[in-house]
């Protein structure tokens, strides 16, 4: 959450629940909605690093709001970001983790382990396909976003197959 508040501070100052609504707006409702609460406490801790800095603006009608800017520390810690790549191969799998030990345990059938999982990947992919549908087709970004997890979705599908295949020369 730290990194993509610096990125919509970097456009200019705001407020959390401004920031709350750039991200449910620029993401769409694939993604995971920010509670306005986790907002705050991230911004305080960005504030609290120097990567931001918030100023009190009173409000006559309404409680003062804290607005916030980034800092040259900021500007640097996304220019950082902007240039690592993203390395998260997943080989710390939890389901795959059970699918090993499961014959250890004789708790679960290896197979049963992965038609479960593979329910479980079917209805996601059919919830993002209604997500899919029921979001503006002129929100490229969220469509993008559902899109890459269908993807990821039908690889996890794939390699399931290929479990199951394995698993199956085996016995």
């Amino acid at each position: 959450m730290r990194l993509p508040l610096l990125a919509l501070l970097a456009r200019g100052p705001a407020h959390g629940y401004e920031l709350k609504q750039d991200l449910e707006q620029l993401l769409g409702a694939a993604y995971p909605q920010p509670n306005v609460g986790q907002i705050y406490v991230t911004l305080g801790r960005l504030e609290k690093t120097g990567l931001i800095e918030g100023e009190a603006i009173e409000q006559s009608s309404r409680p003062n709001k804290k607005v916030y800017h980034l800092t040259e520390a900021g500007h640097e810690a996304l220019r950082v970001w902007f240039e690592e790549t993203a390395d998260e191969p997943r080989v710390r799998d939890e389901f795959f983790i059970k699918l090993a030990l499961a014959p250890q345990t004789g708790l679960a059938d290896q197979i049963s382990l992965i038609n479960r999982q593979r329910r479980q990947y079917l209805n996601t992919m059919r919830q993002l396909s209604k997500l899919a549908a029921a979001e503006d087709r002129d929100n490229r970004i969220s469509h993008l976003l559902i899109e890459g997890a269908m993807l990821h979705l039908q690889a996890d599908l794939d390699w399931l197959e290929r479990c199951q295949e394995e698993l199956e020369e085996l016995q």
